[in-house]
C-alpha cells in the first residue's frame, strides 16, 4: 500500500472509500485478502463505538457490516482524508487498510474479511477465526466446532447474526461448524464486553456479518467450485458457492436485492481407540491406590457423510441517504450420516469376582502381596488381578463379553434465522430498530442400533468358554491394541487362553441381543426486538450518548421417542434376523482405515440395519416417549443499556452499564424412586452489567488500551431442567438443576498497541477475569436438605449434574506481530521480488483455576496454556500463497466422576479428562488468470495429527482417532 505523503503520519485522516476498497480489493481483483486482526472495521459497526459522522455512500463489498449491523456506526475517517492503493496487493493493502480503523476504534475487536474466510481452506466459522489472537478451537472428526476466547469456556462465547444474538442449536455452547464461512461477508470477534452487547458474553462474541447488495456497484455474481482428495480411506470431498446481486435506483428509492448458497461435502472415514478407566475397589493388592485399571476398550470405526449448507437472502430499500430498510432470511445447515461399527470389549463385566470370597479371611487374603502365577483362580477372569501379572495397561483377561454396537446414524443441526429492521438517521439523533425470529433444530436420530454380544457367563463361570479372551496392550499411548481368542477352561475350573479369532464374526454364540431405534429432536424458537439509539453533543468537546433496549423470548424444548427392545433365541417374537450376517454389507469390502486392528470385521449396510428395526416395529414394538430426557424450559429477557463515548485530544472513553431481568420456567418429569410426575419450576432474577474503557494516545504510531467489564454465563437449557431421578435403593440423585446460578465475572484488560509504518503492527496485552459460582457437571455429595421428605435423610445421598462451584479467575498475556518486507527492500539490499513476503504471528499464554463443587482446584475447562498461531505468506505478479501451523497445549474436556467407596468419597475415572496438544499445519495458493477469475488449491491437517484426550495422565488414553490429510482444490470467478 502507498498512503499519500501528506496523510501518511496523520491519526485518522484516510478516505473512507479507499480503506473499503484497500480491505476488499481481494474481492475486485480475484484474489484473496489476508486474514487480519483489527480493531473497528472499515464500515462494521462495533460495539463501543459511537461517533455516526456523514460519510459518502460507499458501493463496495465492505459496506455489508454497516448494512447489516445493529449497533451504533463506528468512528469513520472523513472524506476529505486520503490513503492511496494501488489494488495489486490484496493482503498488504488488507493489512493496511485494517491497521488504520484499528488505531481509531475505542473498542478491541478482531475481523475476517470475507475474502480473507477462503483463503486457507475454512470451510466453517470456527475454523476460519482459529487464526486470531487468543482464539481455540475444539474439533470434532477433525473439524474446528468450538471457540475458546483467551482461554474461556465455550459457552463463555456468544453468537450472533447481524448483531442478532443467536441461541446455537446445541444451546449456549454454541457450535460454530454447523455455519458455513460462505455466507459471510464478515466474521467480527468483539473481546470488549460493551453495554450495548447481551449479558451473557463474558469471553466476547462472534458477529457474522451478512453480504448486502450495496456492498458492490451494480449487478454482481461471484461463486467458487472445487473438489477435493480425503487420504484416510480414499474419499472425496466437494464444495461449491454462488452470490448473484444487484441494485437499482428508482423515484423511489434506491433498492438492492442479493441471493446466495453454499454447499460442502465430505465423505471420510474414522480411525478411533477408546479405552474407559476406573478405580477397581475389589483391587486390594498392594499399590493398589495407584493403579487404575481399563474397564473397556474399543474400536469404533466410522463411515461419514458431512455436509454444510446455507441459503440466504436480502431485501434492502433505501429511501434516502440518511433511512435504511431491510429483511433478511437465512438458513443453514450441518449434518452428519453416520455409519459407525463399534467393538467393545467389557473388561470388567466380572470384577465381582475378583475377591475369593466374602469371609474376613479372604478378604485379608486379597490385601496381601502374592506371587506372579498366569493362571487366574478358578470362577475369576484375572481382571484387574496383579497376581496374574496383569497391569493396567497390559496383560490377558479370560471369558469376558464383546459387544459390537452396530450404528445408524441421521443427525441434523439447522438454523433459520429473519430479521427485519431498519437505520435512520435525523441529524445528531439515530435510531436502529430490529425484529428478529429465529428457529434452531437439534435433531439426534438414530434410526438403527443393534447389539450383538457374546453370551452369559453362567452360574460357577461354567458358560466362559462361549466368551472372548483378550489380550491387551496400551502401552502405546498414541495406538492402544487388543487382540482376541477363543477361551478354554481347564479341568480345575481356571481359564486359558485358546486359538486366535480372527474375525469378529467368529466369536462363538456371537448374536443380536438389542434393538434399538431413536427419534429426537431439540427445537428452540427466539423472538428479539431490538431499539438502539445515539445522540451527538458537545459535552466535553465531542460526546455521543448511547441507549436502548432489547426483548427475547425463547423456547426450548426436547422430545425423543425410544423403540428398545431385548432378543434372543429363546424370546424373538418379531422374528429377526439374530445373525450379523443379515447386516453385513455384501461382498465383505476390505477396511478403509490404517488403524492396526487385531481382528477382521465385516461393515454393516445402512439399509439392511434400518430393516431390522422397520421390521420390528411392523411387528408390534412401539417407539415410546422418553420421560427421562424431556424438559421444556422458556425464558424472557428484558434489557436496557445506557452509554456515552468522549472523545478529548489524548483519546476517548467509553463507558455505561446493561441491567437484564430474566425470567425462567422450566418443566420436566422427576422421578421419585418408581412415581414419575411433571414438574415445572419458575425464577427470576436481574443483573447489573457495568463497563469502562479508556483509550490513550501515547503518540501517532502508539496506543494504550484500558477496559473494565463484567459478564454472567447462565446455565444451558437442559441442565436447567427440573427433570430429578432420586432412587433411595442406590442412594443417588441424577438430572438438572433450576436452582444452579449464573457464573459472574468481573474483567480487566490492558493492551499496547504500535503501528509500525509502513503497515507493521505489534501489540501486547494482559487480561484477568474473576469469577463467581463457577459451573461443572459434577458427581458429588447432594449436600443439601432440600430433598429429605416424608423422613428420609438424602443430604448425602451422590448427585450426578450441573452444581455451582466456588471462584475462580482466568489470567494471561497476549502478543501479535504482523509485518510485510514490502517497503524495506532497498534498506535491506533485497530485489523488488522479496517484497511478496510477509508474517502473521500471535500467542496466548493463560492460567486460570476453578473450585469444583467438591473443592478441588482445577483448571477452567477449555482453558490451553499456551495457544499460538504462526503464518507465513507470498503475493506478488498475481501468485499468493500462505502455510498456516496452529498449536495449543492440552486442556481439560471434564473434570472426572467422583463417588463413595467403602466410606470414601474417591475418584473413579482415573482423573480429570484432558485432550492432548494439537497441531495443525494447513497450506493454500492461489493464482489469478485475470482478475475475475482465479484457480486455488488448499492442503488441510498436513500434520495428520491424531486428536488425542486422556484420563489424568497422558499414558492414560481415552481417545485416539485419525482423520487424514486433505487437498481440495477448483476455481473462483467474481463479476
Amino acid at each position: 500500500m502507498t498512503f499519500h505523503p501528506a496523510a501518511r503520519h496523520v491519526a485518522g485522516r484516510a478516505s473512507l472509500r479507499a480503506l473499503l476498497i484497500a480491505t476488499t480489493a481481494c474481492g475486485l481483483s480475484g484474489a484473496h485478502a489476508a486474514t487480519t486482526q483489527i480493531i473497528g472495521t472499515p464500515s462494521a459497526t462495533p460495539p463501543g463505538s459511537t461517533s455516526d459522522r456523514p460519510v459518502p455512500e460507499v458501493k463496495t463489498p465492505s459496506a455489508a457490516s454497516s448494512a447489516a449491523s445493529t449497533s451504533i456506526a463506528p468512528n469513520t475517517p472523513t472524506p476529505e482524508d486520503e490513503i492511496v492503493v494501488t489494488g495489486t496487493r490484496p493482503i498488504a493493502e488488507s493489512v493496511a487498510a485494517a491497521l488504520r480503523i484499528q488505531k481509531e476504534s475505542p473498542a478491541l475487536v478482531s475481523v475476517i474479511a470475507s475474502d480473507a474466510v477462503g483463503r486457507l481452506p475454512d470451510q466453517n466459522v470456527a475454523q476460519a477465526v482459529s487464526r486470531l489472537p487468543g482464539v481455540g478451537v475444539q474439533r470434532d472428526q477433525g473439524q474446528a466446532r468450538y471457540i475458546n476466547l483467551r482461554g474461556a469456556p465455550i459457552n463463555w462465547t456468544t453468537l450472533s447474526f447481524d448483531g442478532i444474538n443467536v441461541i446455537s442449536p446445541e444451546g449456549r455452547d454454541a457450535r460454530f461448524d454447523s455455519i458455513p464461512s460462505a455466507i459471510a461477508s464478515q466474521i467480527v470477534v468483539r473481546k470488549a464486553v460493551t453495554p450495548n452487547m447481551t449479558g451473557e458474553t463474558i469471553a466476547g462474541n462472534v458477529d457474522i456479518i451478512t453480504r448486502s447488495a450495496f456492498d458492490y456497484n451494480g449487478f454482481h455474481v461471484a461463486g467458487k467450485a472445487g473438489g477435493g482428495y480425503v487420504e484416510l480411506g480414499k474419499r472425496q470431498e466437494y464444495e461449491g458457492q454462488l452470490v448473484v446481486s444487484d441494485r437499482w435506483d428508482t423515484d423511489a428509492g434506491e433498492f438492492g436485492v442479493l441471493l446466495s448458497g453454499s454447499y460442502y461435502q465430505r465423505d471420510m472415514v474414522t480411525d478411533n481407540a477408546e479405552t474407559d478407566w476406573e478405580v477397581v475397589p475389589t483391587d486390594r493388592r498392594p499399590g493398589n491406590a495407584d493403579r487404575v485399571w481399563a474397564r473397556e476398550t474399543e474400536n469404533k470405526l466410522y463411515r461419514l457423510t458431512r455436509r454444510n449448507y446455507s441459503a440466504s437472502g436480502k431485501l434492502e430499500w433505501k429511501p434516502t441517504q440518511d433511512h435504511r430498510l431491510f429483511v433478511s432470511s437465512i438458513y443453514s445447515a450441518f449434518t452428519d450420516d453416520e455409519l459407525r461399527n463399534n467393538y467393545i470389549v467389557d473388561m470388567d463385566d466380572q470384577e465381582s469376582r475378583l475377591a475369593s470370597g466374602a469371609t474376613p479371611a479372604a478378604i485379608l487374603a486379597d490385601s496381601a502381596a502374592c506371587a506372579i502365577n498366569p493362571v487366574p483362580r478358578s470362577g475369576t477372569t484375572g481382571y484387574a488381578d496383579v497376581c496374574t501379572g496383569n497391569t493396567p495397561f497390559q496383560g490377558t483377561v479370560y471369558g469376558v463379553d464383546l459387544n459390537a454396537n452396530v450404528l445408524v446414524r441421521e443427525y441434523l443441526q439447522s438454523v433459520f434465522t429473519n430479521t427485519v429492521g431498519g437505520d435512520h438517521d435525523f441529524g445528531r439523533l439515530k435510531m436502529r430498530w430490529r425484529g428478529n425470529y429465529t428457529r434452531s433444530v437439534d435433531d439426534r436420530s438414530a434410526p438403527a442400533q443393534l447389539n450383538y454380544d457374546s453370551p452369559g457367563f453362567g452360574s460357577g463361570a461354567t458358560a466362559g468358554t462361549n466368551r472372548v479372551t483378550i489380550d491387551y496392550d496400551l502401552t502405546d499411548k498414541q495406538k492402544p491394541r487388543f487382540s482376541l481368542f477363543r477361551t478354554i477352561r481347564n479341568a480345575d475350573g481356571t481359564f486359558g487362553r485358546g486359538a486366535a479369532i480372527a474375525a469378529v464374526e467368529d466369536v462363538p454364540g456371537y448374536a443380536l441381543t438389542r434393538v434399538r431405534g431413536l427419534k429426537a429432536k431439540d427445537i428452540t424458537t427466539a423472538y428479539t426486538g431490538k431499539l438502539d439509539f445515539s445522540y451527538d453533543t458537545d459535552l466535553f468537546g465531542e460526546t455521543k450518548f448511547l441507549f436502548g433496549a432489547q426483548y427475547d423470548n425463547r423456547k426450548k424444548e426436547s422430545n425423543e421417542r425410544l423403540l428398545d427392545i431385548p432378543v434372543s433365541a429363546s424370546a424373538n417374537p418379531y422374528g429377526l434376523p439374530l445373525s450379523y450376517s443379515a447386516v453385513a454389507v455384501p461382498g465383505n469390502p476390505a477396511y478403509k482405515g490404517e488403524y492396526p486392528l487385531g481382528y477382521l470385521f465385516q461393515y454393516h449396510s445402512k439399509q439392511r440395519a434400518i430393516d431390522v428395526v422397520e421390521q420390528a416395529a411392523a411387528g408390534g414394538a412401539q417407539y415410546v416417549a422418553n420421560t427421562a430426557n424431556f424438559y421444556n424450559v422458556r425464558e424472557e429477557v428484558f434489557a436496557g443499556y445506557a452509554m456515552f463515548e468522549t472523545k478529548m485530544d489524548w483519546g476517548s472513553i467509553v463507558g455505561g452499564a446493561r441491567v437484564e431481568h430474566i425470567k425462567n420456567q422450566s418443566t420436566a418429569f422427576a422421578t421419585v424412586n418408581t412415581t414419575t410426575s411433571l414438574v415445572s419450576i419458575p425464577r427470576d432474577q436481574t443483573l447489573v452489567y457495568p463497563s469502562l474503557h479508556l483509550n490513550w494516545d501515547l503518540d501517532q504510531t502508539k496506543k494504550l488500551r484500558l477496559s473494565f467489564n463484567t459478564g454472567a454465563s447462565r446455565p444451558d437449557y437442559d441442565q436447567l431442567r427440573p427433570n430429578l431421578t432420586i432412587s433411595d435403593a442406590n442412594q443417588t440423585i441424577s438430572g438438572g438443576n433450576p436452582d444452579a446460578e449464573p457464573e459472574r465475572a468481573k474483567g480487566v484488560d490492558l493492551y499496547f498497541e504500535w503501528y509500525m509504518q509502513p503497515q507493521g503492527y505489534f501489540s501486547i496485552g494482559a487480561f484477568y477475569k474473576d469469577v463467581k459460582d463457577t459451573l461443572f457437571n459434577t458427581t458429588r455429595p447432594f449436600g443439601s436438605e432440600s430433598l429429605n421428605l416424608n423422613g428420609v435423610d438424602r443430604s448425602q445421598y451422590i448427585f450426578s449434574g450441573i452444581a455451582n462451584g466456588g471462584d475462580g479467575y482466568i489470567w494471561g498475556f497476549e502478543a501479535a506481530l504482523q509485518q510485510q518486507i514490502e517497503g524495506y527492500q532497498q534498506d535491506l539490499g533485497l530485489p523488488d521480488w522479496t517484497g511478496g513476503f510477509g508474517i502473521l504471528l500471535n500467542g496466548t499464554y493463560n492460567n486460570s483455576e476453578a473450585e469444583t463443587p467438591d473443592g478441588r482446584k482445577v483448571m477452567f475447562p477449555g482453558t490451553s496454556k499456551w495457544v499460538m498461531n504462526a503464518s507465513l505468506f507470498y503475493e506478488k505478479y498475481g501468485f499468493s500463497a500462505r502455510v498456516s501451523y496452529q498449536n495449543r497445549t492440552k486442556w481439560i474436556d471434564a473434570i472426572g466422576a467422583f463417588a463413595v467407596t467403602n466410606g470414601v468419597f474417591r475418584g473413579t475415572t482415573g482423573g480429570d479428562e484432558f485432550w492432548a496438544r494439537d497441531d495443525e499445519l494447513d497450506a493454500s495458493l492461489r493464482y489469478a488468470i485475470t482478475p475475475n477469475l482465479e484457480v486455488y488449491a488448499d492442503f488441510a491437517n498436513l500434520l495428520n495429527g491424531p486428536g488425542r484426550r486422556f484420563a489424568g495422565v497422558s499414558a492414560r488414553t481415552l481417545e485416539r482417532e485419525t482423520f487424514g490429510r486433505r487437498y481440495t482444490g477448483g476455481i473462483r470467478f467474481n463479476f
